[in-house]
């Protein structure tokens, strides 16, 4: 039977956000972190099975408490991460072939500090797994993108038309995204960026899925800013559409 399983990414701890005390992961927005914003995401959509957490390792007894208070019951493990993004992912993909206990499984690879998905594009996702391999969320670009050389002049300018953000989630067959980690470790290679960066390496033909722009991941205080905006947007226009 083909298991359809989230691996959320919560490793990271918030330099970045200026969040000394807590990681960003666990600010509250609307009395409700943000993790659990997300993994509500995954709860609620009927195509996925099960949930993986990787997590910050002090806080994973946190996150626990945070499970039970919130009913998150499609959680089945939260593991430690690693040294770098990679080898916490990788100990995500780990747990989820434990969890999918020897079935065919589609991971869909995720952000914790990402919490405004869709679960259209969780079902798009697992959709063109099953179809293609692979799944990689994206978003068109509204602005012109430059690539520059290290002297800081432009090498050239990229159709717009042709470019795309990568986002997530990012998914595959369990069996195909292990087998790319496994060779990266063998290799010595241990901080690809993501699962894009490391497929795309490794000569894998990926395909994308439509995503909205504001499924952002919130790393600085100006994106924390920007979900709580667009969370009371979504909240006001529900008022509204039962006035």
């Amino acid at each position: 039977m083909e298991r359809h399983i989230g691996v959320i990414f919560a490793g990271g701890v918030g330099t970045r956000m200026h969040s000394k005390e807590r990681p960003k992961q666990f600010l509250e927005l609307y009395n409700k972190p943000i993790i659990i914003h997300t993994l509500d995401v995954f709860q609620r959509c009927k195509e996925i099975d099960a949930i993986v957490v990787v997590c910050v390792e002090p806080w994973i007894q946190y996150l626990e408490n945070l499970l039970y208070q919130f009913r998150i019951d499609k959680v089945k493990k939260v593991v430690p991460g690693g040294k770098t993004g990679q080898l916490s992912i990788y100990n995500g993909l780990l747990a989820a072939k434990e969890v999918a206990e020897g079935n065919e499984a589609i991971v869909l690879i995720h952000d914790g500090v990402r919490p405004l998905i869709t679960d259209e594009v969780l079902k798009n996702n697992i959709e063109s797994v099953q179809i293609h391999g692979s799944a990689i969320t994206t978003a068109k670009v509204k602005e012109t993108i430059v690539v520059v050389n290290s002297d800081g002049a432009i090498d050239y300018v990229t159709d717009r038309e042709k470019s795309r953000v990568a986002k997530a989630p990012q998914s595959f067959w369990l069996t195909d995204i292990l087998s790319a980690h496994e060779q990266a470790l063998s290799e010595g290679k241990n901080s690809f960026i993501d699962s894009c960066t490391m497929m795309q390496y490794y000569g894998k033909l990926m395909f994308l899925v439509d995503g909205p722009y504001d499924n952002i991941k919130i790393t600085t205080p100006d994106d924390f800013y920007t979900m709580r905006a667009i969370l009371e947007a979504r909240e006001n226009a529900q008022i509204y559409e039962y006035e």
